[in-house]
């Protein structure tokens, strides 16, 4: 599904360049739940969003599905962003003066307009209701993000993440902004979505703990893969 072969990224702060990523092969296969672990500065988030076509590499090649995201346009790309990939993140990035619902149709109304999301509301805002309900914050739909708890925003990214059937759901670090025990909700949400839908995740942790949820767990470390697998 996801391929990548070769992929360096560097930055540049202030007089100086910095390799965040130094040659890095990696291959998510259809089904597949994959943790990426590594501290902070491993280069483990860069490789998440270049795998998102959030960025481009300096070198290598990423593949969805054996396209390759370097022949591809911006519109193409927005396009793979909207339909085929639903992101994750640390902080959520809900729109405040949104409701949950309201929030988690957001993918819907961007991939059809307003107009094809009017011919199409009560489908899209039925499954947008059953998203909610299966991830336990339906009696939320009407809220505000700022009236939810950290772990109900957090649920309600992972309902607008899936809200196009994405094939591959990126979480990056999506229980840091969490304490303990809500972040372990967080991942058990994931996991189980993994076990009853068959979802493909890569999900970005530092926490050995939670990557162990996961089929298959790779380190990050100074830039490369430096363990093929570690058992989980």
């Amino acid at each position: 599904m996801i391929q990548v072969r070769g992929v360096k990224k560097s930055f540049r702060m202030g007089e100086s360049t910095v390799e965040v990523l130094r040659g890095v092969d990696f291959d998510l296969a259809p089904g597949e739940f994959v943790a990426i672990e590594g501290r902070s500065g491993s280069g483990k988030s860069t490789l998440l969003h270049l795998m998102g076509a959030l960025d481009s590499p300096d070198a290598g090649s990423i593949k969805l599905n054996g396209v390759d995201f370097a022949s591809m346009s911006s519109s193409q790309k927005n396009v793979v962003r909207n339909r085929e990939i639903g992101f994750v993140f640390q902080f959520y990035h809900l729109l405040p003066e949104l409701n949950v619902l309201q929030n988690t149709l957001l993918a819907t109304k961007v991939q059809h307009g307003w107009l094809g999301y009017r011919s199409r509301r009560a489908e899209t805002e039925s499954r947008a209701a059953e998203l909610l309900k299966s991830l336990g914050v339906d009696h939320r739909m009407k809220h505000k993000p700022q009236q939810l708890s950290g772990g109900e925003r957090q649920r309600v990214a992972i309902a607008r993440a899936l809200m196009n059937k994405p094939r591959v759901l990126l979480a990056d670090e999506p229980t840091g902004n969490l304490d303990v025990e809500t972040g372990r909700q967080i991942v058990d949400v994931l996991e189980k979505l993994h076990v009853e839908t068959g979802q493909s995740i890569v999900m970005v942790t530092h926490d050995r703990s939670l990557a162990r949820k996961a089929d298959r767990v790779l380190l990050m470390r100074g830039g490369v893969m430096v363990d093929a697998k570690i058992d989980v």
